[in-house]
């Protein structure tokens, strides 16, 4: 008795498919699971068993072989219980073996028979789609399957049973509907925020070109509040900006209920993170906190309190756009295109440099705190402001500050633009920031006076090849956002004051 289902393994996002092939045959009664399986997936063996017998089923008194090919591809995860337990079914012909090649199979056994949701639906949908065939999966991960298409057949069930019963056509099982999307009106609101007239204006510019921003100030300046209505000033995910940031989070198990967003990701890691959560990693190379931020904004409160060694793992995946995960056995990455905001005070009192303040250890309270950040980590960010403590004044004042959907009409008539701009090259990039070197010199070249500007600003304050780059991506979006065609004298002085502070911290 011979029988073969298909799942899949994940790696990464990108979802493997692996043939699950099942034999009783005869021989001593053994039930053994070969394929490079983990120690969860060898586990299934007492899941599946169980769950058949509370089914109502047992399984014969013979040798059981399961192999799951391709053998050298490493089998992680819970998701391999369905599939093993429908090739079993099949083997001892309860399930006409032709309607289960038909499916890609996903999900987690009780041991009293019930499907559990597992995480990965959507890639695994996704992938079986491209196969040209369905996917069963738990009841609770339908609405996430759903979303992979119309013309996919997911089959959403809640236990054993009620998948026998719907092959021998005693059952039909609903198809699952898309969840509701979550809705932007829950955002929070720039009009919330009392004066910073200066750093709202440089998180205009941030969100813009999609640049890294570093607030220094003491505590209470409203730093964390202004990081936070980012997002509301953001425009919608494009559709392939989407499928990626849902991928990973139906990896990730942050789908939650199987609800998409079109909101760019947020996300807030503590300052005791460790390594593996930032960057990704542990037993099974799940994505981190830069990966889970892919296409919307990675927020990095109290910088300096953040293990310099964290820190600095972050620098090679903000620059090539990927987090790669290297084991012994496999090696995977996810995409971290993110935008960087981080928000620290200018020492470790927190007050150095405000009126009538004095630092009980002096100049060395600001300097030995603000070293925590390296110089390479800080020649990254492209925008570093002071915000300074709110005034009496701005606290008391009721006048309506602008919100966040005049600002966001800007920001999104310059990413407009900017992605006219790159298409019109062959490039499937949207945003400035996004620019490579030799890109960045063509579409941001200087005009006469700017170039003198540059030249002078070198002389005597110096700035690295990256630095000088990212100094042409923040004058492009300044013209960008005046509707200008090329750069001016005005956006390159604009950039460089914003590229100071960053130089004066590196110093």
């Amino acid at each position: 008795m011979f029988s073969r289902i298909t799942t899949v393994a994940f790696q990464g996002i990108d979802a493997v498919p692996v043939d699950v092939q099942v034999q009783i045959g005869p021989g001593s009664v053994q039930f053994s699971i070969v394929g490079l399986p983990s120690k969860a997936v060898a586990e299934s063996r007492e899941r599946v068993r169980s769950a058949l017998l509370s089914s109502g089923l047992a399984l014969p008194a013979k040798r059981v072989t399961i192999n799951l090919a391709p053998a050298d591809l490493p089998k992680e995860g819970s998701h391999y219980d369905l599939p093993i337990a429908l090739g079993l079914m099949s083997a001892m012909g309860l399930i006409p073996p032709e309607e289960l090649a038909e499916y890609v199979v996903i999900g987690e056994l009780s041991l009293d028979g019930r499907i559990c949701p597992v995480n990965g639906a959507l890639p695994a949908a996704i992938s079986a789609n491209g196969m040209g065939k369905g996917l069963i999966c738990p009841s609770q991960c339908g609405s996430e399957a759903a979303w992979a298409g119309n013309d996919i057949a997911v089959l959403a069930a809640g236990n054993l049973i009620e998948l026998s019963n719907h092959f021998k056509g005693n059952q039909v099982l609903a198809a699952p509907r898309p969840s509701a999307p979550v809705s932007r009106k829950s955002l929070p609101d720039l009009s919330e925020i009392r004066g910073q007239e200066s750093a709202k204006r440089t998180l205009e510019i941030a969100a813009a070109g999609g640049h890294n921003l570093l607030m220094v100030g003491p505590p209470g300046s409203g730093k964390s509040m202004l990081a936070k209505r980012l997002p509301s000033l953001l425009p919608p995910l494009e559709p392939k900006e989407l499928l990626e940031v849902s991928m990973i989070a139906s990896i990730a198990g942050e789908l939650k209920e199987g609800q998409l967003s079109d909101i760019r990701p947020f996300r807030s890691p503590h300052h005791s993170a460790s390594m593996p959560a930032l960057v990704g990693g542990g037993i099974s190379a799940k994505p981190g906190e830069v990966s889970l931020a892919h296409n919307g904004v990675l927020f990095l409160d109290e910088l300096p309190e953040f293990n310099p060694q964290v820190l600095d793992s972050l620098r090679q995946p903000i620059e090539s756009g990927e987090a790669t995960i290297v084991r012994a056995n496999h090696r995977v990455s996810y995409p971290s295109q993110v935008q960087i905001i981080a928000a620290m005070n200018p020492c470790r009192c927190g007050y150095a440099g405000e009126p009538g303040h004095t630092c009980r250890r002096g100049d060395r309270c600001s300097a030995d705190y603000q070293a925590r950040v390296s110089g390479p980590f800080l020649d990254r960010i492209d925008l570093q402001i002071d915000v300074p403590a709110v005034a009496a004044q701005d606290l008391i004042d009721t006048t309506h500050n602008e919100p966040s959907a005049v600002v966001a009409e800007r920001v999104r008539a310059a990413r407009k633009r900017q992605k006219a701009r790159f298409k019109a090259l062959g490039l499937s990039i949207l945003t400035n920031a996004q620019a490579g070197a030799q890109l960045i010199e063509s579409i941001a070249e200087p005009d006469a006076e700017g170039k003198k500007l540059l030249y002078a600003v070198a002389e005597k304050k110096g700035f690295s090849a990256r630095g000088y780059h990212r100094i042409l991506k923040v004058a492009r979006t300044l013209a960008d956002l005046e509707d200008c065609e090329s750069v001016h004298r005005n956006h390159l002085a604009e950039a460089l004051s914003y590229r100071q502070g960053a130089e004066l911290l590196m110093a």
